[in-house]
């Protein structure tokens, strides 16, 4: 996503929040986690089972079996590094849980917390585990219904899976912007709290 994507995308949150006194901040996550120790557990966890075969199926000296087992255990690991790069051997549920920690740090790291109605909203999109969630603060929560939420999210995963990420996140802003501004209009002592700009990490 390039500077043009990210101003057109930042442009369409300072446009839905002309409606709104919430304060709406999109972040697009590379990756949420680095998940450098799945292969290593996975790789270990495969060289424990080498031993028990050698053992009851050979006669090969312990010292021996040690020697195959740390041989395994390092092919293993090198093997499972190369080609588990971008979490592809990590569990789907393990996935979505990073995921969605990252996103609850960056709402607090963006400073949603901290706006005068507690009315921040986070689009958080995380590319590599295709994750995408709307967390609202408690000046919202409840009042608008979680299958709304659930909507807006999927659209901007169909949209990610068909290389549209511009035009699903602009979707997503707007369609945010209006369910907000229902909920939340503007005042009009209203103040921009936080930076209409899009995060990337």
């Amino acid at each position: 996503m390039d500077a043009t994507d990210r101003d057109a995308i930042a442009e369409a949150v300072r446009q839905a929040e002309e409606a709104t006194a919430a304060e709406i901040v999109v972040v697009i996550d590379h990756a949420a986690s680095s998940y450098r120790t799945t292969p290593v557990v996975l790789a270990l966890s495969l060289a424990l089972l080498v031993p028990w075969p050698l053992l009851s199926l050979t006669t090969i000296s312990a010292p021996r079996i040690f020697l195959i087992q740390l041989i395994c255990a390092a092919l293993l690991l090198a093997t499972l590094l190369w080609y588990g790069r971008g979490g592809r051997f990590v569990p789907g549920f393990v996935k979505r849980r990073r995921a969605h920690d990252a996103a609850l740090r960056e709402f607090t790291a963006r400073g949603m917390t901290r706006t005068r109605l507690r009315s921040g909203v986070l689009l958080y999109v995380a590319l590599q585990e295709r994750y995408a969630e709307i967390i609202v603060d408690t000046g919202l929560d409840g009042k608008v219904d979680q299958k709304v939420w659930d909507e807006i999210i999927a659209s901007v995963l169909v949209a990610a899976r068909e290389d549209r990420m511009r035009e699903g996140l602009i979707d997503a802003v707007r369609v945010v912007g209006s369910v907000l501004a229902r909920h939340a209009p503007r005042s009009a002592d209203d103040v921009d709290e936080l930076p209409n700009k899009v995060v990337m990490l």
